[in-house]
């Protein structure tokens, strides 16, 4: 596992389903392959949430910070980081 923590698969694993009906992953392998596909990105802050957001052309003006942390593609990890997956 090289991009992403172990942490952040298995809690991408655990919680996948509030972005997607159907599993995409079972495993930390196939948890790492499809966030490599889709290129998650892993961030420090809400603040750097928000940016990426931003950046991506979402409109996230007005939104408050436990609006963005609830936001379907945001995972918080345990470390206090986020994970954020398009999909």
């Amino acid at each position: 596992m090289n991009g992403y923590s172990e942490e952040c698969l298995k809690t991408f694993l655990k919680n996948q389903g509030q972005l997607f009906d159907e599993p995409v992953a079972e495993n930390l392998e196939e948890a790492e392959a499809f966030l490599e596909d889709c290129m998650a990105v892993v961030v420090d802050s809400l603040k750097e949430v928000r940016e990426y957001f931003e950046e991506e052309g979402v409109d996230v003006d007005g939104m408050a910070p436990e609006e963005l942390e609830e936001a379907s593609e945001v995972f918080a990890l345990p470390d206090g980081t986020y994970l954020i997956v398009e999909g």
